[in-house]
């Protein structure tokens, strides 16, 4: 899930952009090199929205940029390695997307890694608040019909029940015995496990999560670019319900156009909503108590 959309240090999301400016957009991945960061580097670069493509990472970035820099589509690419270089790869960027952290190994929880990715997380953004304060920043952290019609909201968190599909809003609309109903709903929280076990220790959920991360660049994209009806779930700063929580957002020009909130649920996602908020407040509080305790 994708979850945060938002400028650095809190400010609100202001920027208008004309329609040349968004048509060349410049656009920078941090982690580049990981699993996420590389497929996402390629759908990046496939998009004729995209003009500049920065890379940034701890390794390997020259050689990822290189290989890019061999597809024929307008976007120029450059790799930059390292926090001496990290502020060259920031300046001027539109947008900035960190899939960057620690992948899960099996029998490894989220939380487990909280630490380490959290700080990682915190590092690159004050160095955008630094070199690129107006820049939209994405941070992608762990979210039977023809698939490509299919639409179903999942708000809430990104771990274990915390994730909250909401089947009753689907479009087309579906319906499910609750045995069903109950099976999907444990199959769609424990996707990302589900790959990290297949994957028998060689990685995790990463060519999905690219093309999550890079669908939602270009909707965020096309929505500065002055394309309306733009929805997509993100985890933002909300009063949908006690605690921030992940819901549909309309996309526009500036950013957030509008919180599209939970809007009507069954009681069965009631139920899961209810349950979600205490495990979700304590993985807020978490990471609240982690930047209070910065140095």
């Amino acid at each position: 899930m994708l979850s945060a959309l938002a400028r650095p240090a809190g400010a609100a999301l202001r920027r208008s952009f004309s329609t040349s400016a968004q048509n060349n957009a410049k656009v920078a991945v941090l982690g580049a090199s990981g699993g996420i960061g590389q497929p996402l580097s390629l759908l990046l670069k496939n998009s004729p929205l995209v003009s500049r493509l920065t890379l940034y990472d701890i390794a390997h970035t020259p050689g990822v940029a290189a290989d890019l820099s061999h597809i024929e589509t307008r976007a120029t690419v450059k790799g930059y390695l390292g926090p001496e270089q990290l502020p060259d790869c920031l300046k001027g960027c539109d947008v900035v997307v960190i899939p960057a952290g620690v992948p899960r190994k099996p029998g490894m929880t989220r939380d487990d890694l909280f630490n380490t990715n959290a700080t990682i997380v915190a590092t690159l953004t004050a160095a955008c608040a630094q070199h690129c304060p107006e820049a939209m920043i994405c941070i992608i952290s762990n979210p039977d019909l023809d698939p490509a019609r299919v639409n179903v909201p999942v708000i809430g968190g990104h771990a274990g029940k915390t994730i909250i599909p909401l089947i009753s809003q689907c479009t087309p609309k579906v319906e499910f015995p609750q045995d069903q109903l109950t099976t999907l709903t444990g199959r769609i929280q424990e996707a990302g496990t589900e790959v990290v076990k297949a994957k028998a220790g060689a990685g995790s959920a990463t060519l999905s999560m690219a093309y999550a991360g890079a669908r939602f660049v270009f909707s965020l994209l096309d929505a500065m670019n002055g394309k309306e009806g733009v929805v997509e779930c993100s985890f933002v700063k909300s009063q949908e319900t006690d605690c921030d929580f992940s819901t549909p957002l309309l996309l526009g020009k500036k950013g957030i156009e509008k919180n599209l909130g939970i809007g009507k649920v069954s009681p069965f996602e009631e139920k899961m909503i209810a349950e979600a908020i205490p495990e979700l407040k304590a993985s807020i509080k978490k990471g609240e108590e982690f930047v209070k305790n910065m140095k």
